[in-house]
């Protein structure tokens, strides 16, 4: 993908979500875990699925404001709109719609192109994570609020003085569902990815935010791999 058009999608991806901060870090997230997915899934068209991981979220103000409607939808049919307006070819907006809309599916059939099953992994394996896991635990109340906060030494504050109670019922929810319905139609790699997540989970704390500096850490170098500068 040209720099120019990841900066396009990634300025909507930002005008959507507006202040909801931990919504935007877990786009990039599924987006950093999605493209090293993708790098063991050769046939995977790159454009397509960075459009898709930076777009599928961007539904969600819409859902907060009327919790009847499916995020997956909305935002499909919003990104359809975007990227026909910016002169996009019509079987990559409507590739890239079908992928946004299956990402949430609730059928016993994954989604049926590779973008999509690699978005379905990356996205399940941040939510269903520890860091997704733990910011939907203690800041279900607080939409915009991040996370985490990166302090000057490195380490990493959760906004607390003291680790919050029932944090490790918290992971031992995640770790069931990593070990059932998720791990259903997870790629090769995506399955590999839960695996070492599974064992996060059965660690303290402090492998949660191991967690959060992970992606970021490695992120930037798998997305200069698939961004080309124009």
């Amino acid at each position: 993908m040209k720099e120019k058009t990841f900066a396009l999608l990634s300025g909507y991806m930002k005008k959507c979500m507006g202040d909801a901060a931990h919504d935007a870090e877990h786009v990039r997230r599924v987006l950093y875990l999605a493209l090293e997915i993708a790098e063991t899934e050769p046939s995977a068209d790159g454009d397509v699925l960075i459009a898709a991981c930076l777009l599928h979220d961007i539904g969600r103000a819409e859902q907060f404001a009327n919790p009847a409607l499916c995020h997956a939808q909305v935002g499909a049919e919003k990104a359809y709109r975007f990227l026909t307006a910016n002169g996009f070819p019509e079987p990559f907006c409507a590739h890239v719609g079908d992928c946004i809309r299956t990402h949430r599916y609730r059928s016993d059939d994954p989604p049926a192109s590779i973008e999509a099953k690699i978005l379905y992994d990356a996205d399940k394996l941040d939510v269903t994570g520890a860091v997704g896991m733990a910011r939907t635990f203690f800041y279900a109340a607080h939409v915009g609020q991040p996370l985490y906060t990166l302090l000057p030494d490195g380490s990493v504050s959760d906004g607390r003085a003291a680790e919050p109670e029932g944090v490790h019922s918290v992971l031992r929810e995640y770790k069931v569902k990593l070990e059932g319905i998720y791990g259903r139609f997870l790629t090769p790699k995506g399955r590999e990815m839960a695996q070492a997540r599974k064992a996060a989970a059965a660690s303290i704390y402090e492998n949660i935010l191991d967690e959060v500096r992970a992606p970021y850490a490695a992120g930037g170098a798998v997305l200069r791999r698939w961004v080309e500068k124009t």
